[in-house]
């Protein structure tokens, strides 16, 4: 029986406290037939050392950060693989990781577009647990989609169909994180996606991470400042600017939805709130959603 083979997309920078622990736990993964491919996006320290006493294969970034390092990653990887996997410098991977992901990816056509993601379990720099990201029930969608990203990309594995549709990206979109994207596009174009409950990676939080836990109470007080001073609004704009680019690549239902979407962002606050939830655009929690229709009253979205 044909194992099907996985590339492991590994981006870079300055990474060398964590990331020998997080290749070993790929090395300990249960499914053994996988590569990694990395891309160094200018590392100082002793991040490109590591890399090679694991002999593994290096590009160079863009040096434009993490996101347009991942999709240049996209684009130069070989598309013999039959599924492919982000992963992040500072996390470990549960051994059971690639082999839970396959368990739902190898269920879809081929042809589909398929995305896989998860909850994580949130652990400190020492590997102590302190918790798990939001668990989230509503079905995924590109419905929910346009207002929130719901799987990490540490989390994320996808097929090759999706690999496809992510490499159709110009390599200049201004883009607000990869997982978002690959969330925004896999579902516009009409692909399956799921949110798995039951982590597979222990998620490190510690002082340079890019991208922490949204948990706390001052993670949530961070989301309504950035909503007050419409960072939110401006990475709405990106995304929704980035998937008019691809609208063609969207379903007839989808592309249609995003142009209401963005008819809606322009109107006034109560038609804009008003049409929103009319169109069923949503997030996955009831305090987000009450956030999101707030957000459309002030004009911050």
């Amino acid at each position: 029986m044909h194992e099907p083979r996985v590339t492991i997309l590994l981006a870079t920078y300055n990474g060398e406290r964590y990331l020998a622990e997080q290749l070993d736990s790929i090395v300990q993964q249960t499914h053994k037939n996988w590569n990694i491919i990395a891309s160094d996006d200018g590392s100082s320290d002793q991040t490109m050392q590591i890399l090679d006493q694991y002999n593994i294969p290096v590009c160079y970034g863009p040096h434009q950060g993490f996101a347009a390092n991942f999709l240049s990653l996209i684009t130069k990887v070989s598309t013999a693989s039959d599924y492919y996997a982000f992963s992040d410098q500072d996390d470990v991977w549960e051994q059971y990781k690639l082999e839970q992901a396959l368990a739902w990816l190898q269920s879809i056509p081929e042809a589909v577009p398929a995305l896989y993601c998860g909850r994580t379990q949130l652990v400190d720099e020492y590997l102590n647990v302190i918790g798990y990201s939001p668990l989230f029930k509503r079905q995924p969608g590109f419905l929910n989609a346009l207002a929130q990203n719901i799987g990490g990309g540490n989390t994320m594995m996808f097929n090759r169909a999706a690999l496809n549709l992510l490499r159709q990206t110009k390599s200049h979109t201004d883009i607000v994180s990869h997982d978002w994207w690959a969330y925004l596009l896999i579902s516009g174009a009409g692909g399956a996606v799921y949110y798995d409950t039951e982590p597979s990676i222990r998620y490190r939080q510690h002082a340079t991470n890019l991208v922490g836990s949204n948990t706390n109470l001052f993670a949530r007080c961070y989301r309504v400042r950035m909503l007050l001073q419409r960072r939110f609004k401006h990475w709405l704009d990106l995304n929704c600017k980035s998937l008019f680019a691809v609208a063609h690549l969207l379903t007839p239902e989808n592309k249609q939805l995003l142009e209401q979407f963005e008819k809606a962002r322009k109107g006034w606050f109560f038609s804009k709130c008003i049409q929103i939830k009319l169109l069923g655009i949503y997030r996955q929690t009831t305090i987000g959603q009450i956030g999101l229709l707030i957000g459309a009253l002030l004009n911050k979205i």
